[in-house]
């Protein structure tokens, strides 16, 4: 006679690998890499302890997991946003700033977390800076391909990456609204061209304003007319 339990009642007491890692992820945004404990997160979900070793070997197994989760999405979200089709040089840079400010492609509080446990972790630190080395590559990259000279296109990638990272590590806090008065001067600085009306209307579209004629935000009056 079978005695085990019915798979989805197994399932439902061991939770499922996905289900630890966002606890982790919801522990490590919230408190820092000592927060995510094994024992914690069991009482976060109100699991077992040991249902957790179905999923991951360790801690340390499942803080590798963090980090590649954090590799995919962060990483591979400004890589993309590097990449994206763009006519000019001020285009490219709206795509990027665009990553920073809409979230969808980088997570601001995972990469904060992040490199806060990077302080502590020389393994993780290293990661870090390989993280590091193939955004600021990314950046080269486009810049080159828009023509800027070797030089000119590490020193402007540098320019972009510090900044929008300081922003994240200085944990600046200033509105979307603010936020976007300034596109117009560092696509200026980051590209020493200027943005277009017809980009930087693209631009603002989704955050529900078009350019004045300095390239300044307006919010576009819904249902006039």
């Amino acid at each position: 006679m079978d005695v085990s339990s019915p798979p989805a009642k197994r399932l439902k007491e061991r939770g499922s690998r996905e289900l630890w890692l966002e606890a982790a992820y919801q522990a490590l945004i919230e408190g820092g890499v000592d927060s995510v404990r094994i024992q914690v997160l069991s009482d976060r979900l109100n699991l077992s302890r040991t249902s957790f070793y179905w999923f991951f070997q360790s801690r340390e197994e499942l803080l590798e997991a963090l980090l590649d989760r954090w590799e995919q999405t962060n990483t591979r979200g400004f890589v993309a946003a590097a990449e994206a089709y763009a006519e000019t040089p001020a285009e490219a840079a709206l795509n990027l700033l665009a990553c920073f400010i809409v979230g969808e492609q980088f997570d601001a509080g995972f990469e904060f977390a992040v490199r806060s446990w990077a302080l502590q972790s020389d393994d993780t630190m290293s990661r870090v800076k390989r993280a590091d080395e193939t955004r600021m590559e990314a950046l080269r990259v486009m810049l080159r391909g828009f023509g800027y000279e070797e030089i000119d296109a590490d020193v402007r990638a540098r320019t972009i990456y510090l900044v929008q990272i300081g922003y994240i590590s200085m944990q600046t806090r200033e509105t979307v609204a603010t936020r976007l008065t300034r596109i117009a001067s560092y696509v200026r600085i980051y590209t020493g061209t200027e943005a277009t009306p017809s980009e930087m209307a693209r631009f603002l579209a989704p955050f529900g304003c078009r350019p004045d004629g300095d390239g300044q935000p307006v919010p576009v009056k819904r249902g006039a007319g």
